[in-house]
């Protein structure tokens, strides 16, 4: 991502703790990070990073090496936020995943063909809670209900980007509307997706 290591990402901010936002805040953010929003992607790392840094300390030991892993990782979830599943594991259990294995592969780098059964107790157990299971599958059929309120093209579009993983010149294409217009459809509809989950 051009221009990534910014002030965004400053190291100095990095064990910073920051806001807790809701988890529809997060999703609300991983969503404009996906359509190019650039001060989401600033907001983002301001209400995660002290989380993910202390994943990422955990697994490397040191501050520095954990700035760099948190830095790589954070690229990865500019560049694959259209990848994230409303519909799937939370947002936090997403980034978390990113960064913990971020560091990992920066950890099997440093120390060559080390065994890495030393550092199974890094690893959160796979898979969700019973209890995240049953939070996902009630959101999920919130999200089914918000959507079907939508126009057919706000909906499709969203559909399109957020869980088939269409690229927006792609969408806009198929839909036969300019580039900048699919956007405003992405972003109207996600404020209104926002909205009716918020009821």
């Amino acid at each position: 991502m051009a221009g990534s290591k910014n002030a965004a990402l400053a190291p100095a901010n990095a064990g910073g703790g920051g806001a807790n936002p809701a988890r529809t805040q997060i999703e609300e953010l991983i969503a404009k990070c996906a359509i190019g929003d650039r001060k989401a992607f600033e907001s983002l790392y301001d209400a995660t990073s002290g989380k993910l840094f202390a994943v990422c300390l955990r697994v490397l030991n040191t501050n520095a090496a954990a700035e760099d892993a948190m830095q790589d990782a954070y690229i990865k979830i500019w560049k694959n936020a259209g990848r994230y599943r409303v519909t799937g594991h939370s947002p936090m259990t997403w980034l978390i995943t990113i960064t913990r294995n971020t560091a990992i592969d920066r950890l099997r780098t440093v120390r060559g063909d080390k065994d890495m059964a030393d550092y199974d107790d890094v690893l959160a157990a796979p898979g969700a809670t019973p209890e995240e299971s049953a939070i996902a599958a009630s959101e999920a059929g919130r999200i089914v209900d918000c959507l079907d309120t939508l126009p057919d093209d706000r909906k499709d579009a969203i559909k399109g980007a957020y869980l088939d993983g269409r690229s927006y010149a792609d969408l806009a294409e198929r839909a036969g509307v300019p580039l900048n217009t699919m956007r405003t459809w992405l972003r109207r509809g996600l404020i209104a997706l926002r909205e009716c989950m918020s009821q």
